[in-house]
């Protein structure tokens, strides 16, 4: 694990996320260590990386993304993290999370709608 990808990967997901990184090795490492490297290196390292949009923008594509999925209950909890760490406000992860209603179904809103709820809780973010 000591080439460029996963180091500038790394550097990148604290950027947004501070230990996460670290928790992704660690939760992998046991079971599938180069999984835990290649979402480290492509993601973070290659992709995130690039120059033309930037976190914020990212972390709003991600959410909604995930949210359209429907079924990353995990991976959109780590993404609303890091879309508020990167500068997006509740209400625009809710309105994200609204938005994808159009398109991806209430069913995926609902359950993005409790992901971002769970969020806001453990971090102590009261939506009126």
């Amino acid at each position: 694990m000591s080439n460029s990808r996963f180091f500038r990967g790394m550097a990148k997901l604290k950027e947004i996320d501070g230990e996460a990184g670290e928790r992704v090795i660690e939760s992998l490492k046991d079971i599938a260590p180069d999984l835990g490297r290649y979402i480290i290196e492509y993601p973070f390292g290659d992709i995130y990386s690039r120059d033309a949009l930037d976190l914020k923008s990212r972390e709003i594509a991600t959410v909604a993304a995930l949210t359209a999925m429907g079924n990353a209950e995990p991976q959109l909890k780590v993404h609303i993290h890091g879309a508020l760490n990167v500068g997006c406000s509740p209400e625009e992860i809710v309105e994200i999370i609204i938005q994808m209603s159009v398109y991806a179904g209430f069913p995926a809103a609902l359950n993005a709608a409790t992901a971002a709820k769970s969020v806001f809780t453990d971090r102590g973010i009261v939506m009126s």
